[in-house]
C-alpha cells in the first residue's frame, strides 16, 4: 500500500480585488518598489500592507481572477485521484504558496507538485520567483518532496491553443444547388 500523501498546488498570479481602497494599493506599491530598487529587507509596513491586500474579503464579483482559478481547480480535482488539490497565489491573494505548503505540511503531505497557470517562458514569476520560493520551502520542509511542473511543453500547449482556435471556425456549409 502506498503511504505517500501527495498534493498539487495550482498557482495563479493573483489580482487586486475591485473594492479595495486605492490608497492601500498605492501605499503598498510605493513601499514595495522602493524596497526592490534599494535592495533593502522587507519592512513591517510592507508586510502589513501585503497582508491587508492578500486577506481582503473577495467575491466572484470583486475578484473574478480568483474565482476563475478556483473554478479551474474544481475542474481539475476529479482528475487528480490520490492528490489533495490546493490553490495558491504568487501575489495579492490568499493563500500564498508558502501558506499553502505550511497547511499541507500539517496534514502530513510528503510530496507536493507545484503547477502554475503562467504558461510561457519569460515571466519573472514562473521562471524566477516561484523557483526561489521553492528553494526556501525545501529548506523549511526537508521531508517534503517538491516538484515544479514547469516549463510546459510548447508542442502540447500550441496544439491545445490551435484546437481551441479551430473550434471558432464556421462550420462548412453544404453546397445546395
Amino acid at each position: 500500500m502506498n503511504n505517500i500523501k501527495q498534493a498539487v498546488i495550482l498557482v495563479g498570479h493573483g489580482g487586486l480585488p475591485k473594492d479595495i481602497p486605492q490608497q492601500v494599493v498605492e501605499s503598498f506599491m510605493k513601499v514595495h518598489k522602493q524596497r526592490i530598487r534599494s535592495g533593502a529587507a522587507i519592512t513591517n509596513q510592507e508586510k502589513e500592507l501585503e497582508s491587508t491586500i492578500r486577506n481582503w474579503k473577495r467575491t466572484p464579483e470583486s475578484d473574478p481572477y480568483q474565482a476563475g482559478l478556483e473554478n479551474l481547480a474544481s475542474y481539475m480535482e476529479p482528475n487528480l485521484d490520490g492528490y489533495i488539490l490546493k490553490t495558491a497565489y504568487n501575489e495579492f491573494c490568499h493563500p500564498s504558496i508558502e501558506t499553502a505548503v505550511d497547511e499541507l505540511s500539517q496534514e502530513g503531505i510528503s510530496k507536493i507538485i507545484i503547477i502554475t497557470t503562467m504558461i510561457t517562458r519569460g515571466g519573472s514569476h514562473s521562471e524566477v520567483e516561484i523557483p526561489e520560493e521553492l528553494k526556501g520551502l525545501r529548506e523549511k520542509h526537508p521531508n517534503i518532496d517538491f516538484q515544479y511542473a514547469w516549463p510546459f511543453g510548447m508542442d502540447s500547449f500550441a496544439l491545445f491553443l490551435t484546437d481551441h482556435i479551430k473550434s471558432f471556425q464556421p462550420m462548412p456549409t453544404a453546397n445546395i444547388n
